[in-house]
């Protein structure tokens, strides 16, 4: 890349990269330059995830089939944002967390199976679990922290689930259950790290 597309930037991350191009025909060419080139040292491209994305945005209209593609956990597309200075939207292609990283968190609060460990106190779980949530703000929060919102709330569904089977008063009651653990949301706002930042979520 250094020596044969000095002008066209590009990052890599392990075996996934990017290469930013100013045409449709430029890329092209350095994808063609690049599968061969691939080939001479014995490997191929990914013939599903190599593809030529159109980073659609309010000065790029043209239509693509290909708007978005994803990288490093994150999903790049056009989305809405908002010029603070004038107060109005635009859009931008920027990135935000992807859905298959939604899908790996929502499965590791899952395999932790706090809704069955009632022996636990609900300060046990922010302990273990605060270190994941600090880790998962900090790197997904990053850009459009609102994304993470589902994952929040399927933690917090999670505490109600747990919040059932510990208490005998709140056995097959959901809505009692919520309330509960909204109250403590609002009494302890610093006990989970999402908490922290007001992305409460909702309980029921």
């Amino acid at each position: 890349m250094a020596r044969t597309f000095a002008d066209a930037p590009w990052c890599r991350y392990a075996d996934d990269g990017l290469v930013h191009c100013k045409t449709e025909t430029q890329a092209q060419a350095i994808m063609a330059a690049l599968k061969a080139r691939f080939a001479e040292c014995g490997l191929e491209m990914h013939p599903d995830k190599t593809q030529i994305v159109y980073c659609q945005d309010v000065a790029r209209k043209e239509k693509y089939p290909n708007t978005a593609f994803d990288f490093l956990g994150f999903t790049f597309r056009p989305r809405l944002v908002k010029n603070r200075k004038r107060n109005s939207l635009f859009v931008s292609f920027c990135p935000a967390v992807s859905s298959k990283a939604l899908k790996h968190m929502r499965a590791m609060t899952r395999r932790l199976n706090y809704r069955n460990r009632t022996h636990l106190s609900l300060k046990d779980i922010a302990r273990l679990h605060n270190p994941i949530l600090h880790g998962w703000i900090a790197y997904y929060g990053r850009f459009y922290p609102s994304a993470l919102y589902p994952v929040f709330r399927h933690f917090n569904m999670t505490l109600v689930a747990w919040a059932m089977r510990k208490y005998r008063r709140l056995r097959r009651h959901k809505t009692r259950a919520s309330k509960f653990l909204e109250g403590i949301s609002q009494r302890q706002p610093f006990l989970f790290a999402h908490w922290r930042r007001g992305m409460i979520g909702a309980f029921a």
